[in-house]
């Protein structure tokens, strides 16, 4: 990437920290990067991933006074008047927590808000999220643990608990129905995101997209390698997302995949 382009980024992410101080002020407890950027670098199809922890509730006001302005912040929507905007931004994933709700560390851990552009069409009809458990912040905040990238605040391990490895495995794997539901519209996102729940449950690791493709077409039979290649090499900007001649191999790729997940989910307690 370009210097310009690594300056657009950081001022981008720069813009998302101080919406979140605008709108939820002295509320905010820190403010911290995780996903590629703390991963190895993001990808041309990485989403700038910030995860907020606050000090009490969010009010539905304040949940869509956020949504407003990450409108204009987020993805080839953003404004041309913003940093990078008119199709230079990057998509942006918000995540919002209330301190108290991750720690002590509980499972499943209660979301306060989240924003990401597959949500886009929702929030400019005027939805709003809402608070409600999410299993995949046990994912986020071992992410953002382990990247140690600050934004705003105090480093991580100051303001969150470390996610029990049991808890981690359990996040990943309960996030497969929603995934498979977003198949067909998300297709790319979604098998890389199965490939790297596989590997998680494998490895206990949690790599970039690219890095948890890798690993899982090493040990694909040779029949689902091509749809995870291709996925793989749409996100690395290597070639144009185009399904048509992989379509029919996409849910039987995603059922292998799915089994080798099944077969690796923990056991009830």
């Amino acid at each position: 990437m370009s210097r310009t382009g690594r300056t657009r980024r950081a001022d981008q992410t720069e813009e998302v920290v101080r919406l979140v101080h605008d709108v939820l002020g002295a509320d905010v407890v820190g403010v911290y990067a995780h996903g590629s950027a703390v991963q190895g670098g993001l990808r041309p199809h990485s989403d700038i991933d910030v995860l907020a922890v606050v000090r009490s509730r969010t009010t539905a006001a304040l949940r869509r006074a956020l949504v407003d302005g990450l409108l204009t912040l987020s993805g080839s929507c953003a404004a041309a008047d913003t940093v990078g905007g008119a199709g230079g931004a990057r998509p942006v994933e918000l995540t919002v927590v209330v301190a108290s709700d991750v720690r002590p560390w509980r499972y499943p851990p209660l979301c306060e808000f989240q924003y990401g552009e597959w949500l886009r069409e929702a929030y400019e009809r005027g939805e709003t999220p809402a608070p409600g458990p999410d299993p995949d912040l046990a994912v986020l905040i071992t992410a953002a643990l382990r990247g140690d990238a600050p934004l705003a605040g105090p480093p991580p391990a100051e303001v969150l608990d470390p996610v029990p490895h049991d808890d981690l495995r359990r996040a990943v794997a309960d996030g497969v129905p929603e995934l498979l539901a977003e198949l067909a519209s998300d297709t790319r996102n979604v098998l890389l995101a199965l490939a790297r729940i596989w590997l998680t449950l494998t490895t206990g690791e949690i790599r970039p997209k690219d890095a948890a493709a890798d690993w899982a077409l090493t040990r694909l039979p040779a029949e689902h390698r091509p749809v995870l290649a291709h996925a793989r090499a749409v996100y690395l900007g290597a070639e144009t997302e185009r399904w048509d001649g992989l379509l029919p191999r996409v849910r039987a790729h995603a059922a292998h995949v799915v089994t080798e997940i099944e077969r690796r989910r923990p056991r009830p307690r």
